[in-house]
């Protein structure tokens, strides 16, 4: 079963930081990552997904190629590709992979602009490890699905390493 883990931090930088940092360690086996997305609080109000894979560009590219295979059957692949892309580009605008959009919507809805969170989903991990590579980037745990023993373990490390994002937690950080 995987884990959910969502941390707010100041800026996008420093929450792609982090992912970026996730993702090494899931080449060197410490984590596997089911998804990693990080949303954004843009100063207008709006919240700004940065997925980590574009299902969308996916789609498309599957999409162009199906399309060009049954465009030369039918001696027409130009029409083929772009029938295909676009079929391919929409079936992945649809398709939802990984952490839900509309739940990341709803709990970033309590950042402050600027503010960015990272939404992890842990299919499992090596914990001490991991902890050691990321506490120092500090953050505020807005929500996880980890029992309360390891989310206030998370709590404790990144509250050391981190000075507050504006002197006080989002409204709904204290939730699990």
């Amino acid at each position: 079963m995987s884990d959910l883990v969502a941390i707010v931090y100041q800026t996008e930088a420093k929450a792609e930081k982090v992912r970026q940092r996730l993702l090494r360690l899931q080449k060197e086996y410490l984590i596997s990552l089911g998804d990693a997305v990080i949303a954004v609080k843009t100063d207008s109000g709006n919240i700004k997904l940065n997925q980590l894979v574009n299902t969308t560009a996916i789609g498309a590219a599957t999409g162009s190629f199906w399309g060009l295979l049954i465009g030369i059957i039918f001696l027409n692949p130009i029409i083929g590709v772009a029938l295909g892309a676009a079929s391919g580009a929409l079936g992945g605008a649809l398709t939802d992979f990984g952490i839900d959009d509309a739940f990341m919507k709803e709990l970033s809805t309590t950042l402050e602009p600027g503010n960015a969170a990272l939404f992890v989903l842990i299919k499992n991990m090596t914990a001490d490890k991991v902890l050691k590579e990321i506490k120092d980037a500090g953050g505020i745990v807005l929500k996880t699905s980890l029992d309360e023993t390891k989310e206030q373990i998370l709590r404790d490390a990144l509250a050391k390493a981190a000075q507050p994002l504006t002197g006080e937690q989002p409204q709904g950080a204290a939730s699990s």
